[in-house]
């Protein structure tokens, strides 16, 4: 969920590509279902090489072929990003043999904490399918400014300590890497399951 005015700013500037010509979508009222955007041409996602949970190297290229669902957080939230990955696995489970034609990938946005022992013991609560990423402060914002990602550090009481706030989106990537759709942390784990299914 938005804690800042500023966390409106991906959405906001798909608002504005939308006002330029482009489509913009929404689902039918479905009870329980979050905002499912369909878009035109609109440059989301490029290329990247960041590092997975056991340490090695993936680039973008790697998931050539497959669906990518994507959705950008931190290990040490507290409520949205467990809460938004166990709805993509819940989903990704009740899909079946169709789960196999997408890859369900996590970037952080706080790279300081997120190493890959990390990654690799919080990505293990959500399935063994799920690729989990981090790397380099830059390589990290050179991925979120691809994906029109907000994130941003928040001091917490004044312990030394903090939190991220940030945008929460999933993004559905088609084979070639370009953007298809996205949902909101609202979905429920049955209409992201159909919508996928209808996407894919």
């Amino acid at each position: 969920m938005f804690k800042t005015k500023e966390a409106l700013i991906p959405y906001l500037l798909l608002v504005a590509v939308v006002a330029a010509g482009l489509i913009w979508h929404e689902s039918e009222n479905v009870p329980g279902l979050g905002r499912t955007v369909s878009i035109g041409a609109i440059t989301v996602g490029g290329p990247f090489t960041l590092t997975d949970q056991n340490g090695v190297r993936r680039s973008n290229a790697d998931f050539r072929g497959k669906y990518q669902l994507i959705y950008f957080g931190y290990s040490f939230c507290p409520d949205v990003c467990p809460t938004t990955l166990g709805v993509m696995s819940q989903a990704l489970d009740k899909m079946g043999m169709d789960a196999d034609r997408i890859v369900p990938i996590f970037i952080t946005i706080d790279p300081e904490r997120d190493t890959p022992a990390v990654l690799k013991t919080y990505m293990a609560a959500f399935g063994p399918r799920f690729v989990g990423l981090t790397g380099s402060t830059a390589e990290i914002a050179a991925v979120e400014k691809a994906y029109r990602v907000y994130a941003k550090k928040q001091p917490l009481n004044g312990s030394g300590t903090y939190g991220m706030d940030h945008s929460s989106v999933m993004y559905l990537m088609g084979p070639d890497g370009r953007l298809v759709t996205f949902y909101d942390e609202l979905v429920s784990p049955d209409a992201l399951e159909k919508d996928l299914k209808a996407k894919i």
